[in-house]
Formats: C-alpha cells, sequence, structure tokens
C-alpha cells in the first residue's frame, strides 16, 4: 500500500510527485542488478536471425542425443516380427518369382510360365465386352436418370449393400445349379474370400483353438486363417489309394489327437470342390460331416469358391441344400463363397460369408470395417450380376472353355507318362510326378520343383506345400493358359523329365 499512496498523492495533489517518480526507478535498478548477478556465465551469442536460433536449438537437441549412445533399431510386435520373416513355402517363392518373370507369349516367350495361381482367364473376353458396354451405366446411373454422387462418394454399409446381397443370393443361386435359395440376410459380403475366411475363423475359435482339415489342402489357408487368429490347423490325411477322400476313421482320430495334445477342436474346414485335387464331397459325405460335427459339437466351415467351376459328369452339390433338406442344426454350418473363381474378378475383391447362425452374422458385420468392398465396385456387380442373361450365357460358356482346356492339359501330361488325380472341377489338376522325383520323399520332390521353376521355367505347387503325405504330387492350374500355351509347356516339361530320367 505504501507504493501506491505517493502515486495517489499526484492524482489527489498532495505533492507525491518525488517519490512517485523515485520509487519506480529503483524498483527497476534493483531488478537489473538481481538479473545481471543470475545469469550464465557465458550466454551464447544473440542473432538477429531468427531462424538462425532455431537451427542452433535443434543442432544442439541431437548433438545432445548422439552423445548417449545407440540402443538399437526401435522395435515392432512380435507378431509382426513373425509375419515379416520371408517365406519358406514353395508356394509363395514360386508365385513372387513367377511374378518377376512373367511368360508372355511375344514380349517374354522365355518367361516363367506360371501354373501355381488358381486364376481364370478363358472368359475374360466375356468380362471385358459386358464392362465396356456398362462400366458407366452400371456406377454414374442411365442416361436421363437421376444422377446421385452420394450412391458411390459417401460411406456405405461395410458389410454390403442390401441390393448386392439379393443379386449376390441369385447369382449363387444360379451356379449352384438353381438347386436351392440363398437367403440375402444371412449373407456377408467382404473384400475378399481371404477376410472373408479370416473373419468366419475369428468368429468361431479362440487363439490356441484348432480346425480339422483334410489333406492336401489349399497353401494359402496357412497364412489366411493362422497369422491373425492364431488358430491351429490340424491336418487330416488323405491318400492316394482313395483318390485323397476323407475318412471318417482318419477324422475321428486326428480329433483324439489333437484333444491329447490339449488343443480343443473348434470345426472343420471343407474344400468343395477339393483344392488341389478337384474331387467333389457326396451327398452321403456331407451328411456324415454334419453328424459328426453335431456329436462332437463343433462348427462345419465350407468352402464352396470353385462350385462353379466344374467339368466333369458328377455335379456339384452345396452344403446349403443339405441343411435345407433335413433337419439340423443349421446354426453350426457356415459356407465361403468369391467372384474370384467362378466369375474370374479376382481384382475385384467381393467374397461371401452364408451363415445360419444369428450370433456369427452379428460379430461378423462388425468386423468388416476392416474389409468393406469399395462402392463403385458394389454399384458395378449389381448390375451385372442382376444382368440374367449374362450370367446364364457366362456360365455355360465357362464351363465349356474350362472343360476343353482341362482334357487338352490333362492329355499332354498322359503323353509325358504323367497320370492325374480323377476330378470333377476347379481351375487345376492333380498331376503325379513321383516317377520323376530323384528321391521318394520330400526333399526329392522339392528337388524336382525347384527343376522345374528355374530349367523349365514352370511355377507349380508342390504337394508338400498342401502338407500332402505323399511325396511327388502338384498342382497345376490350366485356366491362365490359350490351347497354344500348352504345347510350350509341355515341352518345357518334356525336356525336365528326360533329364530326371537319364539321371535315375
Amino acid at each position: 500500500m505504501r507504493l501506491i499512496v505517493p502515486l495517489q498523492g499526484i492524482v489527489q495533489g498532495r505533492g507525491g510527485l518525488i517519490l512517485g517518480s523515485l520509487i519506480p526507478c529503483a524498483l527497476f535498478y534493483f531488478l537489473q542488478l538481481y538479473l545481471k548477478r543470475n545469469r550464465s556465465p557465458n550466454p551464447p551469442p544473440r542473432s538477429t536471425s531468427s531462424a538462425n536460433l532455431g537451427e542452433l536449438s535443434r543442432t544442439s537437441s541431437r548433438s545432445n542425443l548422439s552423445s548417449r549412445g545407440s540402443i538399437g533399431s526401435v522395435r515392432i510386435s512380435v507378431r509382426a516380427s513373425s509375419i515379416a520373416k520371408p517365406s519358406d513355402s514353395p508356394y509363395y517363392i514360386g508365385l513372387e518369382k513367377a511374378a518377376e518373370d512373367p511368360y508372355d507369349r511375344l514380349d517374354n516367350p522365355n518367361g516363367i510360365i506360371q501354373l501355381g495361381l488358381s486364376e481364370n482367364r478363358l472368359c475374360f473376353d466375356l468380362i471385358e465386352k459386358w464392362v465396356s458396354e456398362n462400366l458407366r451405366d452400371s456406377i454414374m446411373g442411365r442416361e436421363g436418370g437421376e444422377l446421385s454422387i452420394s450412391g458411390i462418394a459417401t460411406y456405405q454399409t461395410f458389410d454390403g449393400m442390401t441390393e448386392l446381397k439379393v443379386a449376390m443370393a441369385e447369382y449363387m443361386s444360379w451356379v449352384m445349379g438353381r438347386t436351392v435359395p440363398f437367403d440375402p440376410s444371412q449373407m456377408i459380403l467382404t473384400a475378399g474370400a481371404t477376410p472373408a475366411i479370416e473373419i468366419l475363423s475369428f468368429c468361431l475359435a479362440d487363439p490356441g483353438n484348432g480346425f480339422l482339415i483334410p489333406t492336401p489342402y489349399y497353401p494359402g489357408f496357412d497364412r489366411d486363417i493362422k497369422y491373425r487368429t492364431g488358430i491351429e490347423l490340424i491336418p487330416v490325411h488323405c491318400r492316394s489309394t482313395d483318390n485323397f477322400m476323407l475318412s471318417m476313421t482318419a477324422l475321428d482320430q486326428a480329433f483324439n489327437q489333437a484333444r491329447k495334445r490339449g488343443i480343443k477342436i473348434r470345426g472343420i474346414l471343407l474344400s468343395n470342390p477339393s483344392n488341389p485335387v478337384g474331387n467333389l464331397l457326396s451327398r452321403d459325405m456331407l451328411y456324415s460331416f454334419l453328424d459328426f460335427a453335431r456329436e462332437k459339437n463343433i462348427h462345419v466351415i465350407c468352402d464352396e469358391i470353385f462350385a462353379g467351376s466344374n467339368y466333369g459328369s458328377e455335379e456339384f452339390l452345396s452344403m446349403a441344400e443339405i441343411v435345407e433338406s433335413e433337419e439340423f442344426d443349421k446354426t453350426r454350418v457356415h459356407i465361403i463363397y468369391g467372384l474370384s473363381k467362378d466369375l474370374s474378378l479376382p481384382g475385384f475383391r467381393v467374397g461371401v460369408i452364408y451363415s445360419f447362425n444369428e450370433k456369427v452374422l452379428a460379430a461378423a458385420k462388425k468386423l468388416t470395417r476392416f474389409s468393406s468392398i469399395s462402392a463403385p465396385t458394389q454399384r458395378l456387380l449389381v448390375s451385372m450380376l442382376s444382368n440374367t442373361r449374362f450370367i446364364k450365357e457366362y456360365i455355360e460358356t465357362n464351363k465349356r472353355r474350362v472343360r476343353e482346356i482341362y482334357r487338352l492339359f490333362v492329355a499332354g501330361l498322359e503323353e509325358l507318362g504323367i497320370r492325374c488325380a480323377e476330378s470333377s472341377a476347379g481351375l487345376f489338376c492333380w498331376a503325379d510326378m513321383s516317377s520323376l522325383i530323384p528321391s521318394y520323399s520330400e526333399k526329392g520332390e522339392l528337388e524336382l520343383w525347384d527343376k522345374l521353376l528355374n530349367i523349365a521355367k514352370i511355377n507349380v505347387t508342390p504337394g508338400s506345400a498342401c502338407h500332402c503325405i505323399e511325396p511327388g504330387w502338384f498342382r497345376c492350374c490350366f485356366t491362365t493358359l490359350s490351347e497354344a500355351d500348352i504345347s510350350v509347356v509341355m515341352e518345357r516339361i518334356r525336356k525336365v523329365a528326360e533329364t530326371c530320367k537319364s539321371s535315375s
């Protein structure tokens, strides 16, 4: 209060002018003296550039950090570290090498011919024609119609548009012979069959649990199912004497052995048609699997992605038809499908989870936020799948072309003394090249695979990558070839076969 009083005196005219002037000056003097005594002894020189000041500060920080020494590279998760390691599977090694040096009849005739990728290119002409004529109208709307950009540019439901589910249900019914209707409300759409099988696995089992799976099986399942879910795949070995058909005795033994190892079995994973063999499951076999699942209280997963790619006389039978015709517990039955094989659209990334279990559908619906299909793709497919005339023509033409190329390819192998397992569907054949391997073992099989890949420049999938216990079997995908390419493939295999026979 004493400091304020003289100042008040100025206002009040009482003669406080001298004190009101001296006291602020004294305070300023003592403040300067205090700052001078407490200032650092060697202050850095001031710069007129604020940019230079910032640079000095950052440089000083870097020198301080570097003086502390290195503590190693920044770490990533154990999960990611495991996945980041180079693959040791011949399946993926072959795919990568073929992608680096792809065969082309004109531009790269000495490149690697891809027989390891299950891709159907036989009907690209039909797809190309339809898309070129309908692309704009399918996505943007018909001429004269009202265009709503919100239909493709805004967020859509993650589990698939209702219109696409309706169209997909109708298409699946067409593919499977119109023998069973599919309910769109029991359908979840994903960005490909790979996330479909992973999401379904996530819903059915916990880390450390297991699925029984007949061998040989698609090598991609080892990544698709095991990578992020932590689920174990328990092989149930099948043999060539039974044309690699699963026996219920082997299934029961595998279940009991897994339980002894402390693994809880949560389901059976079936591929129908089989990949890589190409055989079909009969009605009696499907009944047996359902009875087994009910007895053990586990799920049944049916991968039916090759349902429409059959070329034999035997008709495909969907698990959906079985459960609709009999009194089974439908809540344990789940079907995987997609458009990459039967409709030749792997780049569109469209998969289907079809389930009778409401809890599975509810969980899967939420999980699809990580793998939803783009809105323009869905709009295009709604139009394509709803075009009954195109779909009917495509299915008939595709089956005919797959059948023709299969017969040519298998006949070419037979001329070389290589037989194939009996098959009825798929985009591949299961070839027995055991007579060409240097020793009847996995090592001998991989030596032949290496020769085919690096000498003949043909990528095929060895049976060991499919967990086949009989050495010498190879999966050969033929729907990436034209008729002219088949003679090139057979000539390359012949040269390797001759060297194998002469060395033996």
